[in-house]
This record gives C-alpha cells, sequence and structure tokens, in this order.
C-alpha cells in the first residue's frame, strides 16, 4: 500500500471513529459484492488521482474463450488472498492472480453437475469464507450451489448432497419442480450463506423464500417465508384461496449484511402474475419490500413495502448501500435503497424508521376485470428523485419530425403522464421508467468520507399491454404466453437484437430437438425441465405449427393449475423502427446525491451514441446495465453503457475524466484493488445486450 493510500485511509478510520457505533470497514478491501462489506462500491486507494487518471493503460487481458451469441458477464469480481475470482459466460468460475491476471485454478461446474444441467442463466458474482485456514469460494450454477476451496478451486464434497445443494428443495411446499437460478452471489454473516433466487415471472415460480445455508455442511439453517404461511404476519394481505399457488417475491438483486449489527438486508420483488394480480388480491407482503432480519435466525426485524399489489414489475433492483449520514447536527448510520422508479427510500438501520417522510399517496385505480389495486403508494419527500419520473407528451422524442410521428402513432391510444396508471384491458399504458429502470442491478456507490450517493439510471419508456388469456379454445397459446410470451410477444416476433423471432422454428427444429432445446435452455432462455411434460408436449405442437393439437388440446392433468384472466403482450420498449427510444434524451443519467441533504448535486449523461453525434446532437446517454465504483482519489468509475466504452467521472462535477474502449460493453460493475502496490481497475466485458457478446476481463493501472 502507498504512503498516501496508507495516509488517506487513516484519515477516513479516523472520520468514522469520532461517532458511536462508528464502523471498523476495510475500505481497501474488494472481497464481497459491492466492494466492501457495506455494499459501499467505495474504495480508499487513492493511487489513481484526478491528474494521473488520463495514464491508464490496459495491464492485463484475460479471455474466457467460452462466449457464444448472446451471452453475457455480468460479474463484478471479488478479491482476496491476492487472488481475483469471477465468472465465465458459461459460469465456470476461476481464480487469476490480482496483478498479472494469469490463471491459478478454473473449475466448471457441470463436471459434477452434468449436461442435463448445461443451463446455468448469467451470474453477478461469487462469495468468499474464511475461517482459520479454511477458504471457500461459494456460487451457483442454475439450481445448484456449490462450495470451492478458494486456493485450489477442488470442489469441497462435504458440502450439500457431494459438494452441491438444489435449491429447488427446501422451501417449505411440496413442490419442487421449479425453474430457480440464483443469480447474484449470497451474502456471507459468520458460518451462514444467506442466498435469494431468481423465479419465473408466471404463476409456475417457486415462493421466493430467503434461506441461510450452513458453509461447512450446506444445511439449511433457516429461512424467511417472504410470502407469509398461515398464521404469520403478513398472511392476511393475501387472497387465502391462492396464497399457496403464487410465486414470486424473491430476492434477486442481492443483499448486504451490516456485521456489527448482525443485521441482513433483503430486498425483494413482485409476487406473480406480475401485471394481473386478480389472484392475490391485497397488498402482497412481503414482496416489493426492503427486509431487515436477524442474519443468525431468519427473523424479521423491521420490513417497508415500497409498492402495494405490484402490476408494474416495480421489483426492488439492487442490493441497499449501508450508509452514514449526518441530519440535524447528528451522524445517523442508516440503509438507503435505490428502485427502478427512480426513487431512493433511506431508513434507520435499527428501526426501520424513514430517515425523511414517506407519504401514502393516493393513486389511479385499475379498471381490469378481477383486479382491485392498491387505493395508495408510499412517495418519498426525499432524497429528490435520481431521474425524470413523469413522461408527457412534451417528453416524445423531438430530434427529428419522422422519428417523432412515428412515437406519437404508437401512443395513439395509450396513457401517457401517469405515475402509477395500472395496466388497462383495452389500451396501452407507458411505463415510465421502464422495467428494467431507472435505477438498475448494478447498484449505487457511496463515498462516506462526503456522503454522497452515486447511481447510474436507464431513462426510457416502455409500453404495457395486455390481452385476454386465450386458454379455452387455444391452450397451446395459452401455455405459451405464460411461460414465454413475456420475453418473445404474445406475436412470436421476439425483440430485435436481443430476443430472437420464434416464428418458423418448424424449419430448423423437429419436435425431438426443440424438446430438448426446452428441456436444457440456452443464452438467456432458461431450462423449462420444470414443466409437465403434458404442458410441454402442448407447448411444442403449438411452436410447431401444429394447430390441431397445440391450440385445442384440453388440459386433464393440470386442470387444477392456475392461468392468469390476462396476459401482458410482451416486454416492449417504446423505440422508433431505426431503434432510438422514444423519449427525449438523455437515456442513460448519471446522478450524485448529497445523502446529508437528500439534494443532487449534480447529474449528466451517460454514453453516447456515435451516429446521433455524427449528426450534431449532444451526447444523448445510452440504456446501461451495471454499475459504478467510487474511490479516494475523486474518481467514479463506470462501463455499463452499450457504447462500448468505461469512463472516469470527477466525483465533484460529473465532468469525464477518462474514457477508454472495451472489446465489448461493460454491463457488469468494476472491482477496485491493489496488489504489489499497484491500483487495478477491473471490468468484465461481455456485452450481449443488443451488442456484440464478449468474454474478456481487462485491468487496467498506472504506468510502471
Amino acid at each position: 500500500m502507498t504512503s498516501k493510500t496508507l495516509f488517506v485511509f487513516a484519515i477516513t478510520l479516523f472520520f468514522f471513529s469520532c461517532e458511536k457505533k462508528s464502523p471498523t470497514i476495510d475500505y481497501t478491501d474488494w472481497s464481497h459484492y459491492g466492494g466492501p462489506e457495506d455494499g459501499s462500491r467505495y474504495s480508499a486507494l487513492a493511487q489513481i488521482t484526478k491528474e494521473n487518471v488520463t495514464q491508464l493503460q490496459v495491464a492485463w487481458t484475460y479471455h474466457t474463450e467460452d462466449a457464444t451469441e448472446r451471452s453475457q458477464i455480468q460479474c463484478q469480481p471479488i478479491v482476496a488472498n491476492g487472488l481475483l475470482y469471477a465468472t465465465t459466460p458459461t459460469l465456470n468460475v476461476f481464480a487469476l492472480d490480482a496483478a498479472t491476471g494469469l490463471q491459478v485454478w478454473r473449475f466448471d461446474p457441470f463436471q459434477i453437475l452434468g449436461g442435463e444441467n448445461s443451463w446455468a442463466g448469467t451470474n453477478r458474482g461469487v462469495s468468499y469464507w474464511e475461517s482459520g485456514e479454511e477458504k471457500r469460494i461459494l456460487f451457483t450454477a442454475g439450481n445448484w450451489l456449490m462450495a470451492l476451496d478458494a486456493m485450489t478451486g477442488e470442489p469441497d464434497f462435504a458440502f450439500g448432497d457431494q459438494g452441491k445443494v438444489d435449491l429447488r428443495k427446501d422451501l417449505d411446499t411440496d413442490l419442487t419442480d421449479f425453474m430457480i437460478v440464483s443469480n447474484s452471489p449470497g451474502v456471507v454473516h459468520d458460518d451462514l450463506l444467506i442466498l435469494g433466487m431468481r423465479l419465473s415471472e408466471g404463476l409456475d415460480a417457486a415462493p421466493g423464500h430467503v434461506r441461510a445455508y450452513n458453509i461447512r455442511t450446506g444445511k439449511r439453517e433457516w429461512i424467511f417465508h417472504t410470502i407469509p404461511q398461515e398464521g404469520e404476519a403478513g398472511h392476511e394481505t393475501w387472497d387465502p384461496k391462492y396464497i399457496q399457488q403464487i410465486g414470486g417475491a424473491n430476492n434477486w438483486a442481492g443483499m448486504t449484511v451490516d456485521q456489527a449489527r448482525g443485521i441482513v438486508y433483503v430486498p425483494t420483488g413482485s409476487a406473480t402474475y406480475d401485471f394481473w394480480g386478480g389472484y392475490r388480491t391485497g397488498d402482497n407482503l412481503y414482496a416489493n419490500s426492503l427486509l431487515a432480519l436477524d442474519a443468525k435466525t431468519g427473523k424479521r426485524i423491521w420490513h417497508f413495502q415500497a409498492v402495494h399489489h405490484d402490476v408494474w414489475d416495480r421489483d426492488f433492483p439492487a442490493n441497499p448501500n449501508l450508509i452514514r449520514i449526518q441530519k440535524d447536527g447528528k451522524w445517523i448510520d442508516a440503509v438507503a435503497q435505490i428502485s427502478k422508479q427512480g426513487m431512493t427510500y433511506v431508513f434507520d438501520r435499527e428501526t426501520g424508521e424513514p430517515i425523511w417522510p414517506i407519504n401514502e399517496t393516493s393513486v389511479t385505480q385499475s379498471v381490469m376485470p378481477g383486479e382491485i389495486s392498491s387505493k395508495t403508494q408510499p412517495i418519498p419527500t426525499l432524497p429528490e428523485p435520481f431521474m425524470k419520473m413523469l413522461f408527457e407528451e412534451k417528453d416524445i422524442l423531438n430530434l427529428n419530425p419522422e422519428w417523432q410521428a412515428g412515437i406519437k402513432s404508437q401512443l395513439s391510444n395509450a396513457t401517457i403522464g401517469d405515475v402509477w396508471a395500472p395496466p388497462h384491458p383495452e389500451k396501452p399504458i407507458v411505463l415510465f421508467p421502464g422495467m428494467d429502470g431507472g435505477g438498475e442491478w448494478g447498484g449505487a456507490a457511496f463515498d462516506p468520507t462526503t456522503q454522497t450517493m452515486y447511481i447510474n439510471a436507464n431513462q426510457i419508456p416502455w409500453l404495457i399491454e395486455m390481452t385476454p388469456n386465450a386458454s379455452f379454445g387455444n391452450v397451446g397459446l395459452s401455455i405459451y404466453t405464460n411461460y414465454c410470451g413475456n420475453c418473445h410477444g404474445i406475436d412470436r416476433k421476439g425483440v430485435t437484437g436481443s430476443v430472437p423471432s420464434l416464428i418458423g422454428l418448424e424449419k430448423k427444429y423437429s419436435a425431438d430437438s426443440l424438446g430438448k432445446l426446452l428441456q436444457s435452455g440456452r443464452g438467456a432462455m432458461p431450462a423449462f425441465s420444470h414443466i409437465s411434460a403434458e404442458e410441454k408436449g402442448i407447448l411444442i405442437d403449438y411452436l410447431l405449427g401444429k394447430t390441431e393439437t397445440g391450440d385445442k388440446k384440453e388440459l386433464e392433468a393440470e386442470s387444477s393449475k392456475l392461468y392468469p384472466r390476462y396476459y401482458m403482450k410482451g416486454y416492449k420498449k417504446l423505440v422508433t423502427k431505426e431503434g432510438l427510444y422514444g423519449s427525449n434524451p438523455p437515456w442513460g443519467l448519471l446522478t450524485a446525491l448529497d445523502m446529508n441533504t437528500g439534494k443532487k448535486k449534480w447529474q449528466v449523461a451517460l454514453g453516447e451514441i456515435d451516429s446521433l453525434s455524427a449528426q450534431g446532437f449532444a451526447p444523448t446517454g445510452t440504456e446501461n446495465y451495471g454499475g459504478p465504483v467510487v474511490t479516494a482519489g475523486g474518481i467514479l468509475f463506470i462501463a455499463a453503457t452499450k457504447d462500448e466504452k468505461i469512463r472516469a467521472f470527477d466525483t465533484e462535477s460529473g465532468k469525464i475524466l477518462w474514457e477508454a474502449k472495451l472489446p465489448a460493453s461493460g454491463h457488469a460493475t468494476p472491482a477496485i484493488y491493489e496488489k504489489g502496490g499497484k491500483q487495478f481497475l477491473v471490468i468484465a466485458c461481455g456485452g450481449g445486450k443488443g451488442t456484440k457478446s464478449g468474454d474478456a476481463y481487462v485491468a487496467f493501472a498506472l504506468p510502471d
């Protein structure tokens, strides 16, 4: 560690030591999801400064050599023992020498899991644990949790069942046939790994209960029912007739632990079905909530629900930040949670009391048949929103008359200008910001020395359009809609550049080969091994155009299964025929919030579209996925954008100080660490979200 870095670190520790219950967090550590243990994405390293950041150059590049069409790398590396730990597009886990990028070991989980379990989705990182001489890397591949020796990469066969734990089990339900993927790493507290999971978006989803596993044995130690069981608090906020068939309310975005207090903060998502909630009348605790749980026992300490009876897919998208702020002359240990809506909710860590008032506000009511929406929604008075939250006619894209006319034609029958407009049975609504945020899974960064939070966001309108369920005359379509329609659309046309069309599958697949694809999954498409053989057969017939069987056959074995009365027609961004977003830019934003006052310090566009810049338009920002990191050198680093660049911003002004071209878009959060007296910045360059896929981890450092 350099003398300058030691000085900054000492000042930081002194600053915190002046107050009661001061943190003892090592801000040079990057061994957790979110960097230090508080999820701050802040580093006290200061070798790279505003004055020398332009000298950054590539120090090493590691190619995973397993990228595929539309593959991604969303992984934020962690660093411990001088090794960098991360994952590849196909979810191999590896360790590199953090200074040279040379591979130390690499583990393919499918050595143990076998080819039948070859689909595992995306992965955003791994977890590190040590106790004495024991050191472990814990990670997930699909529905499997595994443990490796951190120094050798050898699997721990004493963990679970021969080195693996099946996350479909121990959910306190009789069913085990679920689509489960734990894409964000769990958090470690003592000898426990606390873990969430990604689930199906349909009524086939598992309940999103939060579980803790013994790291030595793989045994489940506790479970918190995010969909409360009979006799538990919150059960009364659901329809008792259907509650056992409702899934979701899951933590897919990650968690953060206050290690000193023994509290784990768990943000949850919506309950299924996302866009029509006729089977889940009520507020639906603990969906769309921030939970504070006892990390040792899983007992609820407090909770806050940000969206009552969600019908907009307003999941909490990222793990929260543990922050320390000054308000009314007092220091407060708080937890801050960003949202897809563009709002930040801030609470006292111990009591759950809001730092600023949160008002229950009357909102528009649903007219969907069978739907009973919430009359109010909670709106924080502060902090200020980190993006625009209302899309009105004046916000329609006007850079070009032709583009403007095209967007207006799409909105001729749409509801606009209402933040809380619920889905409508006869016309589309504009959801702004869209289903990917606003804030998204990259999370926020917090500088504890200035009490400033930095948040990147998407500022893009989406459309929600509903259609009646066709199951009474078209069972094949109903099954397709339930499992495939959200992504590929009711019309099966997909989304250009990101989700393929399913029209004409009969020219590419036989019933046997399509069945194998549904069983195994591929790329971003999950495996559908959890659905019944009867449903799968009908779905295959429907996709291959065998209407006499696929469309008309009656479901016999599953006549009691729930299907929504209304479906969303598919995830749809409001765009021009050229693919430009339907609102006026900026489409990507980076915002600095003073968390002592809740007020914005600055806000700038994030990203650039070269073709528009060439036409004389100012940088518009781009859609962005992945988060920022901030350092004691006064620099914020972020990739995230579709323009395949990584940038450095001045933390005080938002001015761009440096940028570099990447081999593919860095849709991930960087890592900051030091080894051998040198500070490194590392970013995963996986692309794949409408851009080319990549396989590289690129490290930057100052020249020797």
